[in-house]
């Protein structure tokens, strides 16, 4: 048995010497990752590894994880930051709370750091790095986020035709979308607004689909516009969008027409407002 270990720990060895010969540039550091099991070890581990960019090997045991990377592309920052984006602290950065406690149980660790996460602008180098390691995420972001988007569309269609108990089925089908993102497949900038947003946006949903009195719902989808029009624009939708605005109510909405139909006077006021700016 004593003899397998040792082969064992050999083959590893051997396996991390290869991978990191690919790594040019290499610095290695020590850092201690806060996290319980192999299936933390597997989480971290895939968050943190850059093909021939960086690499990140953590000791379940010790809690210490060995960074080597490839210094003129990336650095320990950025390496910590991506793992804190799946659930894991650093000494240095904090997991956001509502994906630290969606790990499951065997998972969720003491929290003992102390820093909240912040996530400053990437390095260009790191950007272009990055690419192939998230490019398996972008289609699944973006399915995510269409579904919201594409609700909050139909309820503002709703809304136009001054039709509340569209409205607040609409609004409960937006519900439903949000909820079932997975935030940590999202991009670092777009998962970040969406934590930012993501209480206001719940809230306003459910509280327009909760009520057919049109002029409640119409003010809740003011606040709704706002937040949706922060995510749609960090996501870079793949057609143009319109921010439009209403003066007589002061507020916007977001469309995917140029033409102005107005949600919140509907029939009365229908093409009162302008576009103010086209996202792309």
């Amino acid at each position: 048995m004593n003899s397998l270990k040792k082969v064992m720990m050999a083959v590893l060895v051997l396996l991390s010497i290869v991978s990191n010969a690919q790594i040019k540039n290499a610095k290695t550091e020590t850092v201690k990752i806060f996290g319980n099991c192999g299936m933390c070890k597997t989480k971290i581990e895939k968050a943190g590894n850059l093909k021939n960019i960086a690499q990140v090997d953590w000791n379940e045991d010790t809690k210490m994880a060995t960074l080597t990377y490839d210094e003129s592309k990336t650095n320990q920052d950025e390496i910590l930051k991506r793992i804190a984006l799946v659930g894991y602290d650093s000494e240095k950065f904090l997991a956001p709370d509502k994906v630290y406690s969606n790990l499951p149980g065997c998972c969720q660790y003491d929290r003992e750091a102390k820093v909240p996460v912040t996530v400053d602008a990437v390095s260009g180098a790191n950007k272009m790095a990055m690419n192939d390691h998230t490019a398996m995420n972008d289609s699944q972001e973006k399915n995510q986020l269409q579904s919201v988007f594409d609700n909050y569309f139909l309820l503002k269609d709703a809304l136009v035709k001054t039709d509340s108990k569209t409205a607040a089925t609409k609004a409960n089908e937006l519900l439903t979308s949000i909820e079932t993102v997975k935030m940590e497949t999202l991009k670092m900038d777009v998962h970040m607004v969406w934590m930012k947003v993501l209480k206001d946006l719940k809230a306003d949903a459910k509280s327009i689909s909760e009520t057919q009195d049109i002029k409640k719902q119409r003010d809740s989808f003011k606040s709704l516009s706002k937040n949706t029009y922060e995510l749609i624009k960090v996501s870079k939708p793949t057609e143009p969008v319109y921010y439009q605005y209403c003066p007589m109510q002061d507020a916007n909405w977001l469309s995917k027409e140029n033409a102005v139909k107005n949600p919140y006077y509907g029939s009365q006021m229908l093409t009162c407002g302008k576009t103010v700016e086209t996202i792309k």
